[in-house]
Parts: C-alpha cells; sequence; structure tokens
C-alpha cells in the first residue's frame, strides 16, 4: 500500500484548516491567508464582524514567515536539523490551537479575543508550513494555494492539445499533471472533510490538524534516516 507523501499530507491540513476554519472563526481564511483581503472588504462595506483578525492576518503571516527564514540560518549555522525543528513548531501551534478551540469555543463573537487568539495561532502555523514548503519543498506544487497549480494543469493540458511535444517535454508534462492534479484533489479533499467534520462535531474538529501534522513530522523524521 502506498503511503501519503509529505506534501500530500501538508496539502490536505491546509484544505482541512482552512474550510474549518472559516466556518469556525467567522470566515477568516487561515491557510489562503489572502483570501482575507476580499472578506476583509466585504466586512467593511457591510460593517459586519471578524475585522480584526482579518486585519492581523497578513502581517501575522509575513512576520511569521520573516522569522522562520531567520530561524533557518541560525539553526543552519548552529548545525542543528532544520526541517525536524521547523515542522515541530507547527505541530506545537496546532495543538495549542487545537486545544484552545476545544476549551474556549464554540466562538460566537468573530472580534472576541479569544476568536481572535486562536485564528492567530492557526495563521502562525500555516505560515510556517508556507514558508517550509517554499524554501524545503520546492520540488512540490505548494500546499496552501491551489490558483497557480490549477493554471499550470490548464497551461500543460493545453500544450498536450495542441502538440508538438518532444517525448521528453511530453513525459515532463505527464508527470507535473499527476502531481499536481493530485496536489489540487488532497486539497479539496481536506476541505471537504474539515466543513464537515465541523459540521458534526463543531469546533472539535481541530483535533484532527495535529494528528496529520504528527504524520508529516513522522514521515519526514523516516526520510531523513
Amino acid at each position: 500500500m502506498k503511503h501519503p507523501t509529505l506534501p500530500t499530507l501538508l496539502s490536505f491540513n491546509a484544505g482541512y484548516i482552512d474550510a474549518a476554519g472559516f466556518l469556525a472563526l467567522h470566515g477568516l481564511f487561515t491557510a489562503h491567508v489572502t483570501g482575507n483581503f476580499v472578506t476583509l472588504g466585504a466586512a467593511l462595506v457591510y460593517r459586519s464582524s471578524g475585522t480584526l483578525a482579518k486585519i492581523l492576518a497578513i502581517p501575522v503571516f509575513c512576520v511569521v514567515v520573516f522569522c522562520a527564514r531567520i530561524v533557518h540560518f541560525k539553526l543552519a549555522s548552529l548545525g542543528k536539523p532544520i526541517l525536524r525543528t521547523l515542522f515541530f513548531v507547527e505541530l506545537l501551534l496546532l495543538i495549542l490551537g487545537a486545544w484552545l478551540a476545544w476549551t474556549l469555543g464554540p466562538f460566537h463573537d468573530a472580534d472576541d479575543m479569544a476568536t481572535v487568539a486562536v485564528g492567530m495561532i492557526f495563521v502562525t502555523a500555516m505560515a510556517l508550513q508556507n514558508a517550509v514548503h517554499r524554501v524545503h519543498l520546492s520540488y512540490a506544487p505548494p500546499s496552501t494555494l491551489m490558483t497557480g497549480t490549477t493554471t499550470q494543469i490548464m497551461l500543460d493540458l493545453a500544450d498536450k492539445w495542441h502538440g508538438g511535444l518532444s517525448e521528453e517535454q511530453a513525459l515532463a508534462i505527464n508527470s507535473r499533471i499527476v502531481r499536481f492534479s493530485g496536489n489540487v484533489a488532497v486539497f479539496a479533499f481536506g476541505c471537504g472533510c474539515g466543513a464537515l467534520m465541523f459540521a458534526v462535531v463543531s469546533v472539535k474538529c481541530f483535533a484532527l490538524l495535529p494528528i496529520t501534522a504528527a504524520l508529516a513530522y513522522v514521515h519526514n523524521e523516516a526520510k531523513t534516516k
């Protein structure tokens, strides 16, 4: 039986947390953070709640990515394992976020500090995952943003339709279509699971996130041995 790859586990978690977070945290995107620009604009126009978390999400995301890069350099200079350390921090953040969501939720007020705090913890975890993926898993499509991946799939399909490809180009395109399509499918599956689990068990659905992250951590450990 073929085990899921590390990018697959990360894509599932990103889709899951984005859907569950959107529903539980009043329209906050925790993985696809740039989506908060849209929901923030809508919230400001209609004067609805939830603006604080949406305003904070982008700067928090940027600061975490910046800090992750600095930590990367520091760990490298000390000869410490980089990927293992950053994955472990992400796992701890997801455990903390899930525990707080379980104990403080359900979140009835989008601007309540508990809602904002849990949202920012999850944004921090996904920002760290984005940074790690970009640097250490650059061979795989992004795990939290599917727009560019879907665009590449369509471009490759158009190239195949047009024809005139060498055998080497055709093999490369076929391989990329399979990998990228699988990435999109897993992310979408994660979104569906996140929404379904929230509908069934409310904020307790976040308990699955540390489990998947732990599997990713163990998977990475197995690869490095």
